[in-house]
């Protein structure tokens, strides 16, 4: 059983708690444990006896109100003003005597209380319902201010038997709807532990429900350098009210963000038709859905000396560390590429080549880079010309917005080089019905629940931004104060990626002395932004060749990267104990075999087969290599790094494991059945591989 929830050493003061909801309230806070000030009357003096007798106000609860109810046209001054006088300008008299001094103890919950009035209208009260939607506005705002002091504001729209309510419900459902069943929302909302910060929930008779705004994508019904008119409203009435298609804003960012974009679409377009807009609504899911699967046009990526010290400079590397040296001058002896260089040289289809892809309508004044991964077959070279290759490995629906998973692979020749898998979230997209999770999506994993084992920091520069947009990330929200304001930050952010770097290279400096070639993976989730200037603190955890860690903010606490790891490649005297020759895998020489067996009976087998399989090949627990076999497109491939789109099958196992399945001496199905074998995707075309590996890939 879950441990109680309780409210020591905490002052909680109940508004309107002479009965009804109010008495409900302080009763069930008083039972765990707070310290309860309630009042039969609003009133901000209740907050200076609160103070006067502990000391402290930690949670308010604006529950007090009075109904005055008269249809419209009998609504008298007195019965409009004293609705509001009590329930609107009470509740922010009261929550106004309390905030200073939650902001200074860094805590506090507060709760207002609207109403289904509020809400949907009701005859009757239109001063009460004003009144109470009035609350949900001012709920909103308080939310927002409060966010960075850990003060949440929430707002409750209960069903409750109550005596304002004996005049409305009878009798028996009044009983129906008892206060108690309202009271422990209120408690959890204003639970430290609850996270949970400018929401809105309906409560009553045990249900709960949170809700959300709800807008159509709309209809652009004017052109540039025309005028807007009555008739163009009336032709696309049916557009501007089509619900088939949403979006839902959170923020008044994304609520203008969306108009904003329209704007600079129709005066860089040079006008945007009704027509088209009525399209994007229309098609919306079928063109996220349909661009699942869809490559982006290749592209090359070269860089020198040059681009490699430009982007070390930007994540920090300075002469100040000796060893960086190595990152930041050409003359060095081992001067090598930072490992994480490797999101530069494929961001580009991050930036431009995804808004190509047919059907994908992307307004990048509302995408986030949500989370990132970066894989290296093998050290970056110090200069390069690499080819690119992006695919849209899927499309998730969250709701609020859509995730897509982007997966870039660059080769130097023909030899695959890193992958990159950009995660993008696409504010207000989602509600169109597709699925939630992904087998494609590289996993974020948790950091384990224990003291870091090393911590590294480095203040930022005020010039951070500003240096590393230098290789290649323009967006203006990293650089102009005026862009970034319509995006809702005080001032320009730090780049995602940029923060990235810094972790990677405390991490490289920390657990492999620099050596760029014990650099294996990187997977990071970017939780918050950062401001130039302010200081990056990196908290890193050992677990075998897997480093997990979580950036700070040192200045505020907060974790801008979360869910963090780094892979590195075993040391020397570690690869000496594996059973290969040489240091090489067996299941290589398997792989490469069966690559030129598919030659001359590819065409064959991809009839037999018609599917992708990906191999994820351990030694001593970890990822040693990743192979695909092709067998559904052309005449068949076999290649050494992920799927170049979506697998069918995804294998796990050893190189000895392997080995023995090859040669016979281990059974796919008992390998499977004893957690030998793992296998993701469709299984039963697994089956199918058993003769290919026997026909074709002795040695």
């Amino acid at each position: 059983m879950a441990s109680q929830l309780r409210f020591d050493g905490r002052v909680v003061l109940v508004t309107g708690a002479g009965g009804g909801l109010g008495r409900a309230y302080a009763l069930a806070f008083g039972e765990r444990g707070a310290s309860v000030v309630d009042s039969v009357e609003a009133g901000e003096k209740i907050v200076k006896t609160a103070l006067d007798a502990f000391g402290r106000i930690d949670v308010v609860v604006n529950n007090a109100g009075i109904l005055r109810d008269r249809s419209f046209g009998r609504l008298s001054d007195e019965d409009w003003d004293i609705i509001h006088r009590v329930h609107l300008r009470g509740s922010f008299l009261v929550t106004r005597a309390a905030w200073d001094h939650m902001k200074k103890q860094k805590f506090g919950r507060i709760i207002m209380t609207s109403s289904a009035s509020g809400i949907y209208g009701n005859f009757g009260q239109a001063n009460y319902s004003a009144a109470k939607l009035g609350l949900l506005g001012l709920s909103n705002t308080l939310a927002i201010e409060g966010k960075k002091n850990n003060i949440h504001c929430n707002t409750i729209a209960p069903q409750a038997g109550s005596r304002l309510t004996q005049t409305v419900f009878p009798e028996d459902v009044v009983e129906a709807l008892k206060p108690d069943y309202v009271a422990p929302l209120v408690l959890w909302l204003c639970h430290e532990s609850c996270e949970e910060n400018g929401s809105l929930f309906e409560v009553g008779a045990g249900w709960i429900g949170k809700l959300r705004w709800e807008r159509t994508l709309g209809a652009l019904v004017r052109q540039r350098n025309q005028p807007m008119t009555p008739e163009a409203v009336k032709a696309n009435w049916k557009k501007i009210c089509d619900f088939g298609s949403v979006s839902n804003p959170q923020t008044i960012q994304e609520s203008t963000g969306g108009i904003i974009g329209l704007v600079s679409k129709m005066d860089s377009n040079g006008g945007v038709s009704t027509n088209h807009t009525s399209h994007a609504a229309s098609t919306a899911t079928s063109g996220f859905v349909g661009a699942i699967g869809q490559k982006l046009p290749s592209f090359s990526s070269t860089y020198t000396e040059l681009e490699a010290i430009m982007y070390a400079l930007g994540v920090g590397a300075s002469i100040k560390e000796p060893k960086d040296m190595k990152f930041i001058y050409e003359g060095s002896s081992d001067f090598s590429c930072l490992p994480t260089f490797g999101v530069i040289t494929a961001q580009k289809s991050m930036l431009g080549e995804l808004a190509q892809i047919p059907g994908l309508s992307l307004d990048f004044a509302k995408v986030l880079h949500g989370e990132q991964y970066l894989e290296l077959y093998k050290p970056l070279p110090r200069t390069g010309k690499l080819k690119c290759e992006g695919v849209v490995a899927d499309i998730l629906d969250k709701g609020s917005g859509v995730v897509i998973l982007l997966d870039v692979y660059s080769y130097s020749g023909n030899e695959l080089l890193c992958y990159n898998q950009f995660s993008l979230f696409l504010v207000g997209s989602g509600g169109f019905g597709g699925k939630r999770t992904s087998d494609k999506m590289k996993v974020a994993v948790a950091v384990p629940n224990r003291p870091p084992d090393a911590i590294l920091t480095d203040t930022t520069s005020l010039n951070q931004a500003a240096l590393y947009r230098l290789s290649g990330d323009w967006n203006p929200l990293h650089i102009d104060p005026n862009f970034s304001s319509l995006a809702g930050f005080d001032k320009p952010i730090l780049h995602g990626l940029c923060t990235f770097g810094f972790s990677a290279r405390h991490v490289l400096q920390q657990f492999a002395d620099h050596d760029v070639s014990r650099f294996k993976a990187i997977k990071a989730r970017f939780a918050k932004p950062v401001y130039p200037g302010q200081t990056l603190q990196t908290e890193m955890w050992k677990e075998g060749n897997r480093i997990h860690f979580q950036t700070k903010i040192q200045e505020t606490g907060d974790i801008v990267i979360s869910n963090a790891y780094v892979d590195l490649v075993p040391t020397s005297d570690m690869l000496a104990k594996t059973p290969s020759k040489g240091g090489e895998l067996q299941s290589t020489l398997v792989f490469e075999e069966i690559g030129r067996r598919l030659k001359d009976i590819g065409h064959q087998v991809v009839k037999t087969v018609n599917a992708v399989f990906e191999w994820h090949i351990t030694e001593g627990g970890n990822t040693a290599a990743t192979w695909t076999i092709d067998l559904k497109n052309g005449s068949g491939e076999v290649y050494q790094g992920p799927a170049r789109g979506s697998a069918d099958t995804t294998l796990t196992l050893s190189d000895e494991h392997f080995m023995e399945v090859v040669q016979g001496k281990l059974d796919p199905q008992k390998a499977f059945f004893s957690g030998k074998l793992k296998a993701k995707g469709n299984i039963m075309v697994s089956q199918k591989l058993q003769k290919i590996l026997k026909d074709y890939a002795k040695l």
